[in-house]
């Protein structure tokens, strides 16, 4: 018998998925837990819609993802920071840092965790790999400035 899964079943399957299970164990466990329902025209068609839905929105997200890509392009993100006598900074300049800059010149949200970059200790230009989404990187110029 052919079902879709509601919910994540410990060797069948993840939700959203159809499987094909035996008769008893669909009836006597699948449904009356509520995990599964039976692979009918409805239940395919809420199938292929999710699907679409889904299909759509990552396509969405990555079509995003490469207009910041172009947006970030040859840019150069300016920072101040405080130093030293010796041109050393007090602390350094962290990936928060720089995605908050990137916030708020560009207009573009990243995560802290998706930014990978050297050590800023001192003033000067660095680079930065800012990514986007799966696949989508962009390089930044980070300008370190009193």
């Amino acid at each position: 018998m052919k079902v879709v899964l509601k919910q994540d079943v410990k060797g069948q399957g993840k939700a959203g998925q159809l499987v094909n299970v035996s008769d008893g164990y669909a009836r006597n466990f699948l449904f009356p837990r509520n995990l599964a329902v039976p692979a009918d025209a409805q239940a395919m068609n809420e199938l292929r819609t999710k699907d679409e839905a889904a299909q759509y929105h990552a396509k969405v997200e990555k079509d995003a993802a490469l207009a910041a890509a172009d947006v970030l392009k040859d840019k150069t993100l300016k920072i101040t920071a405080r130093a030293g006598s010796a041109g050393r900074l007090f602390g350094s300049v962290t990936t928060k840092e720089v995605a908050e800059a990137l916030d708020k010149q560009f207009g573009i949200k990243v995560d802290k965790r998706k930014i990978t970059m050297d050590d800023i200790k001192a003033f000067g230009t660095y680079t930065a790999e800012v990514k986007l989404h799966t696949g989508v990187v962009a390089k930044v110029s980070v300008m370190v400035t009193e």
